[in-house]
């Protein structure tokens, strides 16, 4: 009886702690949505209505706190990224609605990507986070995502894990650095962005030809 009770008391315990993680990220998405790369942890604990070692005791540093974030944003994008991949549509249609997706999520939450993705300018860094030691592993679990999903869904022929990985990589890349270009300039609509990219993958580079007078490419 003692030993049920016990173990009763730590999956208790464990189901509050969980709870009350989430409590504190909601929290933290709040200050991010309000501030962007400039969220402190000061903020945050003030927005949780918790002191800022109470909050150190729970992520560690901003590093931690920042890991639990990108993570959150990152399952749901993934999530519906993969959605996008499996809708039954046209293989294009398919591609461009991967593409939608992504721009779509970074252009809806702006300054949760620009938390996740850039420091803040002018603000001083807080100790230990560098915030390209963090933003990096993000992209490569994208990247190996998408490998993962391009090799379930594409006939590669042999060496398809390799080639699936490169392409993953350098999709994820394309998305990743178009899309934070796109966002800080909006040349040009999200829809002729998504063509634009799309044209590319589909190899409209391949086989456009030269311009006169040029080296070519």
């Amino acid at each position: 009886m003692e030993t049920k009770q016990r173990t009763d008391q730590r999956a208790e315990q464990q189901s509050a702690a969980e709870r009350r993680r989430r409590e504190l990220l909601e929290a933290a998405d709040r200050v991010v949505l309000r501030d962007g790369p400039g969220a402190s942890m000061n903020a945050i604990a003030a927005e949780a209505g918790i002191t800022k070692p109470i909050l150190y005791r729970h992520f560690g540093d901003k590093g931690g706190l920042y890991a639990a974030l990108a993570k959150r944003h990152t399952d749901a994008l993934l999530s519906s990224l993969r959605a996008a991949l499996d809708a039954p549509a046209e293989r294009r249609e398919r591609v461009e609605a991967t593409l939608d997706t992504y721009l779509a999520a970074i252009e809806a939450r702006p300054q949760v990507y620009r938390f996740l993705m850039h420091p803040a300018e002018g603000a001083p860094v807080e100790a230990g986070f560098d915030v390209g030691r963090h933003s990096a592993p993000l992209l490569r679990r994208m990247g190996e995502e998408l490998a993962e999903v391009i090799e379930e869904r594409v006939d590669l022929g042999p060496g398809s894990q390799q080639l699936a990985r490169v392409w993953g990589h350098g999709i994820v890349g394309m998305m990743h650095a178009a899309g934070d270009w796109w966002l800080g300039e909006r040349p040009c609509s999200r829809a002729e962005l998504v063509r634009g990219l799309a044209d590319l993958l589909w190899g409209r580079l391949a086989a456009a030809g030269d311009k006169a007078g040029g080296p070519g490419f």
